[in-house]
């Protein structure tokens, strides 16, 4: 996917707490996580159609600490579709 298509996929979609993105991959399996777009680097990484992702492995941290260290960068062509999907808690 492009950086404008993700950046599109925002504008339509509201992920709320408690909610984290589907990202499928072309050549990988699933994951889930959170789009951090608070970082200092945000706006270099999202022209270059690099992501920073919080996986569920370290959501709960995140959640407590919104350490920008627990998420990965990602490379945006290599996603092929995002779906909003509820976390269930407990």
């Amino acid at each position: 996917m492009s950086n404008e298509e993700i950046e599109k996929f925002f504008d339509k979609q509201q992920v709320k707490e408690g909610q984290q993105v589907k990202i499928e991959f072309k050549k990988r399996d699933s994951i889930y996580g959170i789009f951090v777009n608070t970082s200092k680097d945000y706006a270099d990484l999202k022209a270059k159609n690099f992501w920073r992702i919080v996986t569920s492995l370290h959501f709960d941290a995140w959640k407590t600490s919104k350490d920008v260290n627990l998420a990965k960068i990602f490379n945006g062509s290599d996603f092929s579709r995002l779906v909003v999907k509820e976390v269930k808690v407990g």
